[in-house]
């Protein structure tokens, strides 16, 4: 499933924001991915900041397509229960471990030894000051028209060498072949080096694995990165968030959205990680 915005009617952002650079390819060596390893049956990557994004600034620099995703419990059983979003996981370069019950479910596993998650929104903040520091230009896609504009704006105070390329908003419905072929070209012609996807889970990566190749640069999946970078969402305390509670937090925000989700995916995955941890050989192995 995937999206995109008609060129007319998206909203364009100060000229001081979106400044178009000539694209340009840099000879380096590439980036090993980090290996990744069954949680329920979903394949997650075993790595860190520094991993993912030296992975995601390496392909930005050859100026080739990677797929990039943060996945919490509610992503890891989407990708488990349903095929399609499976499939399409499945053919991302790094997932994530988002939230900390995922990263427990890899170090309980597979003996992983991670010592903190990788946040979709952190990511996004360490991304754009690499970006920044390579002189990588960025483009957001994804959200409200409203939501992008200030996400850009925001991003480039807080990361002053930061080149926003471009910022548009989602069509919120699957985009024909015409005009995801003419998001792809609009990207390419801005001179962005990399691509941030804030659709929400699986939208967004249902729309990565699309477009991998029409897009032909990295994407990475954040979800909820957008609305709380932009100010119209609040983030869970520090605290909440090292003790695996976020999903607590959320869930006061947003009860009437939530509740069956969190009742439904989080039993769901317990139940499925007790199964996994008593008879590993009951899940598939998605080693790389």
């Amino acid at each position: 499933m995937s999206e995109a915005s008609d060129p007319v009617t998206r909203p364009s952002l100060h000229p001081d924001l979106v400044r178009p650079v000539p694209a340009r390819r840099m000879a380096r060596p590439r980036h090993a991915l980090p290996p990744r390893r069954s949680v329920i049956g979903v394949p997650v990557s075993i790595t860190d900041y520094d991993g993912t994004v030296a992975a995601v600034i390496d392909a930005a620099c050859r100026r080739a397509p990677l797929l990039v995703t943060a996945l919490a419990v509610h992503g890891v059983v989407e990708a488990r229960t349903r095929p399609d979003v499976g499939r399409a996981v499945g053919a991302f370069d790094v997932v994530t471990p988002d939230g900390q019950p995922v990263r427990m479910a890899l170090n309980l596993l597979h003996r992983a030894g991670l010592t903190d998650r990788v946040y979709g929104p952190t990511l996004t903040l360490r991304i754009c000051a690499a970006a920044a520091a390579a002189c990588l230009p960025v483009y957001f896609y994804g959200s409200t028209p409203a939501v992008v504009a200030a996400l850009a704006q925001r991003l480039s105070a807080a990361f002053p060498g930061l080149i926003v390329a471009g910022a548009e908003p989602s069509l919120f419905r699957e985009l024909t072949d015409a005009e995801g072929e003419a998001l792809g070209r609009r990207i390419r012609a801005s001179g962005a080096g990399l691509v941030f996807v804030g659709l929400g889970c699986p939208r967004q990566e249902l729309f990565a694995h699309r477009h991998r190749d029409v897009i032909g640069l990295p994407q990475i999946c954040v979800g909820a990165a957008f609305d709380f970078h932009a100010g119209t969402k609040r983030q869970a305390p520090r605290w909440m968030q090292d003790h695996a509670l976020e999903w607590l937090f959320r869930l006061w925000q947003e009860p009437r959205r939530l509740v069956r989700r969190y009742a439904v995916t989080n039993t769901r995955f317990l139940l499925s990680l007790a199964r996994q941890w008593a008879a590993p050989e009951t899940f598939s192995r998605s080693d790389r």
